[in-house]
């Protein structure tokens, strides 16, 4: 299985245009990446997604910090 450090989420910009939220793990850290200078506007469903990126990415922080 291959192991996925970034995760895309769509959404859309206060103008309705399509945007993305990435989000990913480096090292220690989880780090969210917004549209730039932006608001991401999300869909219930694109909640969950992103909801769901986040717990992955955690994951993927911790079983690196532990050496797995």
């Amino acid at each position: 299985m291959a192991v996925r450090d970034e995760w895309e989420i769509s959404c859309r910009d206060l103008a309705g245009r399509r945007r993305q939220v990435t989000v990913f793990a480096s090292d220690d850290h989880v780090v969210l990446v917004a549209p730039p200078g932006e608001a991401a506007v999300l869909a219930p469903l694109d909640v969950g997604r992103l909801r769901a990126a986040l717990r992955d990415a955690v994951v993927r922080v911790a079983e690196t910090s532990n050496g797995t």
